[in-house]
């Protein structure tokens, strides 16, 4: 079950096209997954399409016109879904990890073949890097159970979507489809604890800066890992 959205205010920024290119990849694989958020993004649309008609209109519109330009536009987002999903037909969206198959939200599938191979990290961690051009670099990140991220902050902001699994970091639990924005107030220890583990996609701004043990020792080398 999904428990944590984007803001309101980020969905907003999201159908303006104002976010990051980063941002707007993390927020649309997590609509790709979301009902919910699906419809809070058609009527966010559909409100700043309304606005826009109005704006440019110098006498009012009545109900009838504006139920005729929603009928359009809904016959719009028709014929655009059924051209996406052809070419959906023709994309591989699965990402591969010693023989196990993950399938990708449509919008981070479009990156498979950008997607560096799996590195195993410290303890039971795995990471691809994700070539994303202008916006930077991401990273897949699975955890098999009982592995995680050593405890950490962050200089900037660390958007994370869970993919498949789930996993908790000594504050809350995430499954499939949250989407979890974190920055420098946050300090946390992601771990999965599940049997399947957990695959994120995660997009970081700065390097992560461990705070705790050993790990403290990776913070000159972490830029090599997670940025």
């Amino acid at each position: 079950m999904i428990n944590y959205h984007p803001s309101q205010r980020q969905l907003e920024q999201f159908v303006e096209g104002t976010c990051s290119p980063a941002w707007s990849l993390v927020i649309s694989a997590h609509v790709d997954m979301c009902k919910y958020c699906q419809e809070e993004v058609k009527a966010i649309t559909a409100q700043l399409s309304s606005e826009h008609l109005v704006a440019q209109s110098s006498e009012p519109l009545d109900d009838t016109l504006l139920n005729m330009m929603g009928d359009i536009m809904e016959l719009d987002a028709t014929n655009i879904d059924v051209i996406e999903n052809v070419d959906e037909l023709k994309r591989e969206n699965f990402l591969e990890l010693d023989g196990r198959r993950f399938e990708l939200p449509r919008a981070l599938s479009r990156f498979i073949d950008k997607t560096d191979s799996w590195s195993r990290l410290v303890g039971k961690l795995w990471q691809a890097p994700v070539d994303l051009g202008e916006a930077g670099k991401g990273h897949f990140i699975y955890m098999e159970k009982g592995g995680g991220v050593p405890e950490h902050t962050h200089r900037g902001n660390e958007l994370t979507l869970v993919i498949n699994g789930e996993f908790e970091d000594g504050h809350r639990c995430y499954d499939s489809g949250d989407f979890i924005l974190m920055n420098q107030s946050n300090t946390h220890t992601p771990i999965s604890t599940s049997e399947e583990g957990c695959l994120v996609f995660s997009f970081v701004e700065e390097p992560l800066h461990f705070t705790s043990g050993l790990a403290r020792l990776l913070n000159p080398f972490s830029h090599l890992f997670f940025k």
